[in-house]
């Protein structure tokens, strides 16, 4: 095959999709080098879905659009797109490519070396705080290899991918805490891929194959970093933002006192815009004095970064518990979100089954968690009404000692495992932990899909309502107005402590006014907060 002396909109097409294609294919690797800037192993998927949008967006396309009409696609994608940290670098990345692609002719090695340092110029204008050793350095070498091979196209590919890959393999000794946990750069990693994807159409080179995951290392500690502020940044606030172009210098400067980690990308009135900081709400209305924020997604790193430590350790964690003798008795648990498993785990249960409201994992699906506890006796918790008939018919098809606890709830779940005793008999348990889970009043707060009547008054859809043993109690149109008139109806005085477990839907300023709101009615209750992951109930409350 003859290699192209220009790129043309279809080469350029063409090397997208790919690129995508290889960060679908090394996502997970990716997401396993992800220490900087918190180690919440992130990076490889949203640099996919950030390209993802785009593929999207060219898809939609006549396949002989010119040139012109695909970059502005590519731009446009790219910055609707843009997920993350790493996300929004890689959408300025593109948008300085293609920005100077128009009208229909092709791009000649100079235009495209011209391209690639222009795209390093705006990355890192974008970039509130540059630091080296992350996607920034691996971009600028890119683009220096390319300048300084523009003899013909399929040099400068080949240069400017092996200059990325030589800046990718220095940037531990750029960042400490590369160093430490003895990895390279995530997003460096994941944009030398597009520099894979445009040796492969320019010059017909392989494509690589992803690396095992699992066989990745990984030395994260508690404390990564030494001094830097990131350390005790918690959120991650990210919206899409129509403003007035003249005002976003302005915004920047407020942005750039409430936190770290900030990417603001865009422009012509709209703006991708990316923070790590502890203030939600004023990262949130600084967008008022520019213009409209939407699509605001807000992230709490520390759970984040805990749930990825968990994924990091899980193999290490199972690998130990083949090795340890099953206890006498073993608890088997249904849960649904991340956190939800974590905390199970946490406090005892040796299987976990996923499952939960919308999706009833099936009677195999128990049966199978109860002969892999390697115990005798084996103490199952449904933690949902539906899955009770389901959990008792696991004792007729095993061989193990089945004991069902009727838990109803995941807060049911939590406050029965509390009483479980490992060494104690299967049946001894069964009695401790029922008696434990009856302790606990739960409630929790979901949509309404449609309408209907209740005890609590008409419930239309898209109502906000709160539900506890007996039905609906409480309908709001709000998420926070809905929990706090659910507790107004189960709190008592002889209750003691509040179980919050934060799901999809659930925000920081939320669960605030649910907290104020509890401080202020019920001072005498303490209150934990935990994040679930949980889908379709952003709330799920415990009292007890």
């Amino acid at each position: 095959m003859t290699s192209p002396s220009t790129l043309s909109a279809r080469d350029l097409r063409r090397a997208i999709t790919t690129y995508g294609d290889l960060l679908r294919s090394h996502r997970e690797f990716i997401n396993r080098l992800n220490v900087y800037p918190v180690p919440d192993g992130d990076t490889g998927t949203n640099m996919a879905l950030t390209i993802e949008s785009v593929s999207s967006a060219l898809a939609a396309l006549d396949e002989n659009a010119p040139l012109g009409e695909v970059a502005k696609t590519i731009a446009h994608g790219s910055l609707m797109g843009a997920r993350g940290n790493s996300g929004v670098i890689l959408s300025q990345l593109l948008r300085g490519l293609v920005a100077n692609f128009s009208g229909e002719g092709d791009v000649t090695a100079n235009d495209l070396a011209d391209a690639l340092a222009h795209a390093d110029v705006l990355a890192r204008q974008a970039v509130v705080r540059p630091v080296e050793g992350t996607i920034l350095s691996v971009a600028r070498a890119g683009a220096e290899g390319a300048s300084a091979h523009v003899d013909t196209l399929t040099e400068l590919a080949r240069g400017a991918r092996d200059a990325a890959k030589e800046a990718l393999a220095k940037t531990p000794d750029q960042l400490a805490v590369l160093k430490q946990a003895g990895v390279v750069d995530s997003g460096g990693a994941g944009l030398v891929l597009f520099f894979d994807a445009l040796c492969f159409v320019v010059a017909s080179d392989e494509l690589p194959v992803s690396p095992d995951a699992d066989a990745i290392v990984v030395r994260v500690h508690e404390q990564v970093r030494d001094d830097s502020v990131l350390a005790e940044l918690r959120y991650e606030v990210m919206y899409l933002l129509d403003a007035d172009d003249t005002k976003m210098h302005a915004f920047r400067g407020v942005w750039a006192g409430l936190g770290d980690s900030i990417v603001i990308v865009g422009g012509e009135g709209l703006y991708n815009c990316h923070i790590h900081t502890n203030d939600v709400g004023a990262a949130i209305e600084a967008s008022l004095d520019a213009g409209r924020p939407r699509e605001i997604r807000v992230t709490d790193l520390a759970d984040q970064v805990l749930e990825e430590r968990w994924v990091r350790e899980a193999t290490v964690e199972s690998r130990e518990d083949e090795c340890e003798a099953p206890p006498t008795t073993a608890v088997v648990a249904v849960v649904v979100g991340d956190g939800i498993g974590r905390i199970f785990h946490s406090l005892g249960a040796r299987q976990l089954v996923l499952g939960g409201q919308s999706m009833n994992p099936s009677t195999a699906d128990l049966v199978e968690a109860v002969r892999a506890t390697g115990s005798s006796q084996v103490v199952l918790l449904p933690n949902n009404k539906n899955i009770q008939p389901v959990a008792e018919q696991v004792a007729g098809l095993v061989d193990e000692s089945v004991s069902v606890v009727p838990t109803s709830s995941i807060v049911e779940g939590f406050a029965a495992l509390l009483a479980y005793d490992p060494d104690a008999s299967g049946e001894q348990n069964a009695v401790a932990m029922r008696a434990s889970a009856c302790n606990v009043v739960a409630g929790e707060v979901t949509q309404a899909v449609r309408d209907v009547t209740t005890d609590a008054g008409p419930v239309h859809e898209g109502d906000w309502i709160g539900l506890g043993a007996s039905g609906v109690l409480s309908v709001a149109d709000s998420i926070a107005g809905a929990s706090n008139q659910l507790l107004a109806l189960l709190v008592r005085p002889e209750h003691e402590l509040l179980t919050i477990i934060e799901g999809d839907g659930s925000s920081p300023a939320n669960t605030r006014r649910v907290t104020e709101f509890l401080a202020e009615e019920y001072p005498h209750i303490s209150v934990e907060v935990h994040h679930g992951g949980q889908p379709l109930y952003p709330y799920y409350f415990g009292l007890e």
